[in-house]
């Protein structure tokens, strides 16, 4: 942090605007007044937009923002306005969308120009200060643009118009026409099986994301067509990940994405939704196999969130940087010699072997831990027993994870998203039910809860943000999608009526605020959102599911709950609004696919209902649980209970026939004939 002045950042809450309120530059937030200035002095707007835990965002600020120079340039000729995407992503994607059509490429930091009514005319993302290695400098470009702005006036609105036209273009996805069938989901297949790596597991090469929502939708294929194939790319794509520099071997959780083709070196930050997103497709590979190393990623992965991203009043945090002290990865990196101090030579000489340890390093002098070769063939090279070797090193982990943690940690992000929170609470109420541990389903209890008495205008709308007990932003689309979702898991996982309550509250605020009544899904932001350059849909999945994609399933899933139709329409007319997507590309569709894998089915609504006894019914539903049958909905009615509003229609007719514990099993309103009795239920759930 620079010498300089407090700016106008100083009075924000986002830590990522903080970072900068103390740049020679003079900062505007994005807001009227930033706007209201640049038409008063005629001058072009600078916008950056970046986030707390983006590596270059830092570099860009050290090199430029804390360049006295270039602040001076800039603070003389433009409106400078400082962004977090996490905080404002109706801004990011509307100017990511410049950025791409200019370069045909994104990333952050995002920096854009635009003219004073916020229509963009050029951008990039990272420069340097000064122009280097044939790559322009941003010092050059100011003076470069300035001289447009100055000069060429013409120009600059002719291109910043064409650019405004061709991002409200973008923002719309154009339906097909074409049915949504069977077929849909055979050619997704086959395009993510050409897309795949054969060898290291993934899609494509370096760098490689973990495409957590296309995993998931390979499980459930390979169950739909019974492809061999689907499944052994999912799988081994999930353990090349839980293998490798990606999942934080010591720690737990998973870095952002791998900045090879081997899953090696990550891009060390550490994101909220990768760990919620990726610890509900290890669960779900654990249905799949039973395989007991899914179980324990999955379980890692949550207990680091319990310890790391948790707030006091039950909210989850955003981010943990890349950086500490300055160097990136820092904080997660070991040299042999380290190692040896703690473990002593023989320990180190065999975790060496395990965990990839060279004296030269596998990484940048450094090494990154990962588990290239299988612990028996160790084992058996050894001639060490293999719960031996797996107890050593055991105790090696934790010997090294507690000299870790006297080590400067990386900074964390903690600002609470609903979006992200939405994700993150459907995963531990996931957890909760399948691997039936009660403190996974209590902090998605929490967490549901937290943002339902913190994070809403008296209204009952969602806000986008919170920190410091202060809750901002008006809630953009994902925000009430994934609570949606959210809440439906939590009900799923604690049958407390309150939950789906609420989910029926969202959906309803959902049709009021985002639906497109003309040109079928939802827009990204509410009707009566501040007016942008152009109102997007979000139809294609990024690093977490598309608003569009997660309403769909929430909705479907609440709609199978309660019997509202009128749910599993709207929800239906959405899917139907992006077919036009599907026709060119299943690569970004995954969770959209996935309600579509739902919605055709088979999908099973069970409903149990109980005598006031209910000893055997946890342990039946355990069984379920524990078995991939993702397309299902389950409720637990008590008989000498009212039945809720919620579920007159769903639960007419249904008792505890004779007494004795009843399941009815439906699909899409055709229903069996009911079980009766434990083990007779215990079968028919065994035979879905």
């Amino acid at each position: 942090m620079s010498n300089s002045p407090a700016n106008r950042l100083a009075n924000e809450t986002s830590p990522y605007l903080l970072q900068h309120a103390h740049n020679p530059v003079d900062w505007f937030p994005w807001g009227a007044a930033a706007f209201s200035v640049a038409r008063e002095q005629d001058k072009p707007i600078f916008l950056s937009v970046g986030y707390s835990a983006c590596h270059w965002c830092h570099v860009m600020e050290r090199e430029s923002f804390e360049d006295a120079t270039i602040a001076e340039f800039l603070n003389a000729n433009y409106i400078s306005i400082k962004v977090d995407r996490e905080e404002r992503p109706d801004v990011d994607q509307i100017y990511m969308s410049a950025v791409q059509l200019i370069t045909r490429r994104g990333g952050w930091p995002m920096s854009v120009f635009l003219t004073p009514d916020g229509k963009p005319f050029y951008g990039g993302t990272y420069w340097p200060p000064r122009s280097r290695f044939g790559m322009p400098g941003f010092l050059d470009i100011l003076h470069k643009l300035n001289d447009y702005w100055v000069n060429k006036r013409d120009e600059v609105n002719a291109s910043s118009q064409e650019l405004v036209t061709a991002i409200q273009q973008m923002s719309a996805p154009a339906p097909s026409g074409s049915t949504l069938h069977e077929d849909v989901l055979r050619n997704a297949l086959r395009q993510l099986l050409q897309a795949r790596d054969p060898k290291h597991g993934g899609f494509g090469g370096a760098p490689k994301f973990p495409h957590p929502m296309d995993l998931r939708l390979l499980l459930r294929l390979s169950k739909r067509f019974d492809s061999t194939e689907a499944r052994e790319v999912a799988l081994l794509t999930l353990d090349k990940m839980a293998y490798g520099g990606m999942y934080d071997q010591l720690g737990g959780g998973f870095h952002r994405y791998s900045t090879d083709a081997l899953w090696l070196v990550p891009h060390f930050e550490k994101m909220l939704y990768d760990n919620a997103l990726l610890g509900s497709t290890y669960l779900e590979a654990w249905q799949l196999t039973q395989n007991p190393e899914y179980e324990r990623i999955v379980r890692e992965t949550l207990d680091y969130v319990l310890q790391e991203m948790t707030d006091s009043s039950g909210g989850f945090y955003s981010t943990q940087d890349a950086d500490s002290e300055g160097e990136e990865g820092k904080f997660f990196v070991w040299s042999q010699a380290e190692i040896e101090q703690i473990l002593g030579t023989e320990e180190t000489e065999l975790f060496a072997a395990c965990y990839d340890v060279r004296p030269t390093g596998n990484w940048e002098g450094n090494n990154i831990l990962n588990r290239p070769r299988s612990w028996g063939e160790i084992a058996n090279e050894r001639n060490i027993a293999l719960e031996e070797l797996e107890k050593r090193m055991q105790q090696a982990r934790e010997k090294l994870f507690s000299a870790r943690e006297k080590r400067v940690h990386p900074g964390r992000d903690e600002k609470i998203l609903a979006s992200w929170n939405g994700l993150m609470i459907a995963t531990f109420a996931q957890a909760g039910q399948v691997l039936n541990e009660e403190k996974y389903t209590a902090a998605a209890k929490r967490g549901a809860d937290f943002v339902w008495s913190e994070m809403r205008t008296e209204e009952g709308r969602l806000l986008h943000s919170w920190k410091e007990g202060t809750a901002r932003f008006n809630g953009y689309l994902d925000d009430y999608a994934n609570m949606l979702d959210a809440c439906v898991e939590v009900y799923q996982s604690t049958h407390d009526i309150e939950y789906l309550i609420r989910a029926n509250e969202l959906a309803a605020l959902i049709r009021e605020h985002f639906h497109d009544a003309d040109g079928g899904g939802f827009f990204y932001t509410s009707n009566d959102h501040e007016e942008l350059i152009a109102r997007p849909k979000e139809s294609q999945d990024n690093a977490t599911p598309s608003g569009n994609a997660l309403a769909v399933t929430g909705l479907l899933k609440l709609s199978r709950l309660t019997g509202n139709l009128k749910q599993e329409e709207l929800a239906w007319t959405t899917l139907e609004s992006l077919s036009g997507q599907f026709q060119q590309t299943t690569l970004a569709g995954g969770q959209s696919l996935i309600a579509l894998d739902f919605h055709l089915g088979p999908t099973y609504e069970l409903v149990l209902v109980a005598p006031d006894d209910q000893s055997d019914v946890e342990k039946i539903m355990a069984g379920l649980h524990r078995r991939f049958v993702p397309n299902k909905v389950v409720i637990i009615h008590q008989a000498s209970r009212d039945v809720s509003a919620l579920f007159e229609d769903v639960l007419q007719g249904k008792t505890a026939a004779g007494g004795e514990m009843t399941l009815y099993q439906c699909e899409h309103g055709r229903c069996q004939s009911p079980v009766r009795g434990a083990e007779a239920i215990k079968q028919a759930l065994e035979d879905l």
